[in-house]
């Protein structure tokens, strides 16, 4: 008998691993969804013997959620170690170690960053997924001690046009608009702008949609707080939501593979978020943080109760001991398991001294918000719960956390090199085709539905321009403290570009996002990403992201950005196809004065236009290849150096010269670019191009930039000394973008095509 029903007069099992074969103990794991492996199980079992017994229910849920993939980063933690964590700055607070990285904004201030993925909650039930990664997102940078300021919301999905839907997935605009929705939805009513993102389609995002969500947040230095307990003899503090079956498994099902059946098996794991509850969470959190009335806080994330009570316990070198009936439910009926597993919203975990617990509880009660006492810290690193006064679990602490870690083999495939790439029959409609792409078109209907500057402090908003007539920006640009130094924000990645060389796709995400968070005028300070792959266990899953932190290490080692936080979410893959590789990068910048920031649009008629960085024959992943169908494999190069020269020129070039605008570029190369800054403004330009027409306008090389100058010939001088590259190539005014014996396109038929090229796949 594997399962035996515990003397209790409550839901406990004991369940006998001790005499169970190999067979028996996969049966255990599948039928109680613990998503361990053979392997895993048997550590279990050699545990348990030690022991001398065997464990109960709860006790195995809450191995399987230590040792889940989500939670414990056994597949990924061997690499990232070795590859991009020994980066470092003087700046930098707190890193990698905590819910959110912390790095120095000012003698008074820290800022906070979080990034996270919500990925197949999202593609089960879209609009619940997206908005509690956004309610996830905000708990990670709270319990920091901080006040969330600023929303971030890269999103992939499957092409718009797509037609042939494999059963059990949903179509790709559904989930766009359904995500869009639940961020919206969240984030307006909690009151944290969404400032920046980014929207991709691509094929292989059909079955499996990718939803990352980032935050920043801004904290006196002197009131950060830690995710621990401060030490034995302090009380475990359950704040905000009731605890209910919602989010149960909600780890373990993020990290295996979606099937047919997931939206019917897993639907329970996705959580349901109440935005209207965090809203005072949040301002009880900080106003005890404020009065210094705390030693610990955490937010209850994955894994739940189980896994923030365990992590807060062990940061500590400490035990814990739990008294589970105190915890308030949303449902009667709970066994035990369920209750220390669930990843219901809007929960936070504090530790208080003895002394300070009734004043805590009463600032709680004044916000309405729910708080109870549920435990204590104890003096050993045993984790023991009761409940109704029945010892139902009792674990070393060590054995649950500390986990398991693979360096998992892999494999490298590289793409045979094609480079058939040629000039275009019609060069004028390539471009308007190009603008009107589904990955380059507006998305001001997904922004306009986010509030990006309730808190009144986005000085750069995602929509920069004229008025009624505004375009993309490379950065959004916040103001978070009572000063004139701001904050820039970017996310980037191109997964045409990752799918097909990782590591050079990889390096020119990075490239990408030091490019925007120069274009506002700021220095690029720190970085975290989202490592979106597919099954590890594959090894060309695992190749993927080997190459892909290979190159983010070296180029954040080279240029000396530190990585502050992130997340790996594999197991992003069904039966039919896996994502590509998508390492998703937030990039924060400091802007010294957000009066000297900088936007995309042209400003005025008859400046100087120049085009820094060097272009060459670089198309793999390009937009163009997307819109021609000619072939090439070779994704564009970069390095550190190149990249960090060329940085540090073009934020001197900004102190020593009047720049009126200056955009990044990226997709589509140059005429994408200046296109972009045609329409933002309603304003055309005249440019002359060296060389093969076609290459220098639509390229993507890296480490690129157009600036819009007064003092042309100076700034093209300024470069040239520093041995960089530098061309005066034209200047602004007129009603069309005319390149000269190329082509000349009307702005108003530019931005015809740039608007209406997303709202015909969605008549949105």
């Amino acid at each position: 008998m594997l399962y035996k029903r515990a003397d209790t007069p409550f839901e406990l099992y004991e369940i006998n691993v001790l005499d169970a074969n190999d067979e028996d103990l996969v049966k255990i794991s599948q039928e109680l969804g613990l998503a361990l492996n053979i392997e895993e199980m048997k550590k279990i079992k050699e545990h348990f013997a030690s022991k001398g017994r065997n464990p109960y229910d709860i006790e195995l849920q809450s191995i399987a959620q230590a040792w889940s993939e989500h939670c414990c980063y056994k597949s990924s933690k061997c690499y990232l170690k070795q590859l991009l964590f020994d980066v470092d700055a003087e700046y930098v607070i707190s890193a990698i170690k905590e819910d959110a990285g912390v790095v120095e904004f000012d003698d008074e201030y820290a800022y906070v960053v979080a990034f996270e993925s919500h990925n197949h909650p999202s593609a089960i039930e879209p609009y619940g997924g997206a908005a509690t990664g956004i309610g996830g997102i905000l708990r990670d940078i709270l319990c920091m001690g901080a006040q969330p300021v600023a929303l971030i919301d890269p999103l992939f999905f499957g092409r718009p046009d797509s037609e042939d839907i494999p059963k059990g997935t949903k179509h790709p605009l559904y989930l766009l608009s359904g995500v869009v929705s639940g961020i919206r939805d969240y984030g307006n009513r909690v009151g944290i702008p969404t400032v920046a993102g980014m929207l991709f389609f691509h094929d292989g995002y059909l079955t499996n949609c990718i939803v990352n969500v980032g935050c920043v947040g801004i904290a006196r230095k002197d009131r950060i707080i830690r995710s621990k307990a401060g030490g034995a003899g302090d009380l475990f503090i359950l704040a905000g939501g009731a605890t209910g079956r919602d989010g149960i498994h909600g780890v373990t099902f993020a990290s295996a593979e979606l099937e047919e059946e997931s939206e019917e098996k897993s639907r329970s794991a996705v959580q349901l978020g109440n935005p209207i509850i965090k809203e005072p969470l949040i301002h009880a959190c900080l106003e005890v943080v404020e009065k210094g009335l705390l030693t610990g806080m955490k937010d209850l994330g994955g894994g739940g109760l189980s896994c923030v009570i365990g992590e807060m316990s062990l940061a500590a070198g400490c035990g814990a001991e739990v008294w589970l009936e105190k915890v308030p439910l949303k449902e009667e009926g709970m066994a035990p398991w369920e209750i220390w597993i669930s990843e219901s919203q809007e929960r936070m975990m504090l530790t208080v001294k003895p002394k300070d617990v009734d004043e805590v509880l009463y600032i709680f009660q004044k916000w309405d918000v729910p708080a109870v006492v549920v435990g204590r810290v104890t003096d050993d690193r045993i984790l023991r719960i009761y409940y109704h006064n029945y010892k139902i679990y009792e674990m070393d602490i060590d054995f649950v956390v500390s986990a398991v870690e693979y360096c998992r083999p892999y494999v490298i495939k590289h793409a045979e090199v094609v480079d058939a790439v040629s000039k275009p029959a019609d060069i004028e409609k390539t471009l308007l085709e190009m603008l009107s792409h589904y990955n380059v078109a507006s998305r001001e209907w997904i922004i306009r539905q986010y509030d990006h500057e309730v808190r009144a402090s986005t000085v750069v908003k995602p929509l920069q321009g004229r008025i009624n007539r505004e375009g993309h920006g490379d950065a959004a640009v916040i103001r978070p403290a009572n000063s004139w130094k701001g904050i820039a924000v970017t996310a980037d990645v191109n997964p045409w570009m990752t799918s097909m060389d990782p590591y050079w796709g990889t390096a020119s995400a990075f490239d990408e996002m030091v490019r925007n968070l120069v274009a506002v005028n700021s220095v690029p300070h720190s970085f975290a990403d989202c490592l979106n792959f597919g099954n590890p266990e594959k090894q060309e899953r695992m190749g993927e992201f080997v190459e892909s932190v290979k190159a983010l290490g070296w180029m954040a080692r080279g240029f000396g950005l530190p990585c502050v936080s992130g997340n790996v979410s594999f197991y992003n893959e069904t039966p039919h196809m896996s994502v590509p590789p998508t390492p998703t990068l937030m990039g924060i910048g400091i802007v010294e004065n957000v009066r000297d920031a900088i936007t995309a649009d042209f400003k005025r008629k008859g400046s100087g236009i120049v085009l820094v960085g060097e272009t060459s024959k670089e198309f793999g992943g390009s937009l163009y290849c997307a819109v021609t169908g000619m072939k090439s494999t070779v994704v564009p190069e970069t390095s550190p150096e190149k990249l960090s020269e060329y940085t540090k020129a073009m934020l001197e070039a900004f102190r020593e010269f009047k720049v009126y605008s200056c955009h990044d570029v990226a997709e589509g190369g140059l005429a994408v670019a200046i296109a972009e800054m045609c329409v933002a403004s309603g304003m055309g330009c005249s440019i002359d191009v060296e060389g093969e027409a076609y290459i220098t306008l639509f390229s993507e090389s890296n480490t690129r930039w157009i600036m819009e100058v007064r003092e042309v010939e100076e700034v093209v001088r300024f470069f040239t000394k520093k041995g960089l590259k530098a061309s005066h190539i034209g200047y602004t005014g007129g009603k069309s973008f005319d390149v000269e014996g190329v082509l000349s396109v009307a702005v108003e038929e530019l931005d015809e095509a740039w608007r209406d090229g997303l709202t015909r796949f969605t008549g949105w």
